[in-house]
């Protein structure tokens, strides 16, 4: 079973995955990444409006075979007082 590696990046902290996992194929390590991506939002509220999360999925010999990204875009439509 193909082994791959997901590297993740949350626009202040970037982790290279050292130990991967094993999937049945190219799809599943697609899949894989893209259902990250929302965890990465979920756990990671960010403190400004605009963010971008994103996976890349690397194979056993180092090849990016795969990227995605999410942007989280928030917008006031309303007038609002900032918080110290």
């Amino acid at each position: 079973m193909p082994h791959f590696f997901f590297d993740t990046d949350d626009g202040d902290f970037r982790f290279e995955d050292d130990e991967g996992f094993e999937l049945p194929s190219l799809e599943a390590a697609r899949i894989e990444a893209l259902d990250a991506l929302p965890d990465m939002a979920r756990n990671k509220l960010p403190d400004r409006d605009h963010h971008t999360f994103s996976v890349r999925v690397r194979d056993e010999g180092g090849t990016v075979i795969y990227s995605a990204s999410l942007d989280l875009v928030g917008e006031w439509h309303v007038p609002h007082a900032i918080s110290p």
